[in-house]
């Protein structure tokens, strides 16, 4: 028996110790999300996002297809299926959608939760760190223009919801301030 923390939610499994953590999601836990392609690393299509257990944020990208199901007990794992909240769909969901960034689907929700754990880590990524971030991810539809256009996208939203939650003092250029 393992347990594991998933999409918020704690699960006890018995499962073979060579199950991996995407097999586990998809055929343990019918969180189909997460695409089975290539099953040695090598696509992308498996990522979710891992963080220890009482750790902030959602973590970072890693591949259920070569981790395995007992490796991730100590870990909370966000699958696509987690990442909207109650208030409605990611930021990074939201922009793929307004960019055109979708396509097939296959590859989509390893393609958002790679940016949505870069976008965690840098609020305002370059045009490298987002080409790093998503370099593990294949995609064979949409090329990766508008994937890459839809995380700049997501990262303008997530700085303008931060920028607004800051007061207006702070918000406001040096000279402005002084004034």
């Amino acid at each position: 028996m393992i347990r594991l923390n998933v999409n918020g939610e704690d699960h006890a499994l018995a499962v073979p110790a060579q199950r991996t953590l995407l097999e586990a999601l998809r055929y343990e836990l019918g969180l189909i999300g997460s695409k089975q392609g290539c099953d040695k690393g090598d696509c992308g299509a498996c990522t979710v996002l891992a963080r220890p257990r009482g750790a902030a944020g959602r973590g970072e990208a890693i591949l259920a297809c070569i981790t395995l199901a007992h490796d991730a007990q100590d870990l909370a794992i966000t699958t696509i299926e987690g990442l909207a909240g109650p208030e409605g769909l990611d930021p990074v969901q939201r922009a793929f959608a307004d960019c055109g960034a979708l396509q097939c689907g296959f590859c989509q929700p390893g393609m958002m939760l790679s940016a949505r754990g870069l976008l965690d880590e840098v609020q305002k990524p370059e045009l490298p760190q987002i080409q790093l971030a998503l370099s593990g991810n294949l995609c064979r539809c949409t090329g990766y223009t508008k994937i890459v256009e839809a995380v700049m996208d997501a990262a303008r939203q997530l700085s303008g919801a931060a920028a607004e939650s800051q007061p207006a003092a702070e918000r406001l250029p040096a000279a402005a301030a002084a004034d």
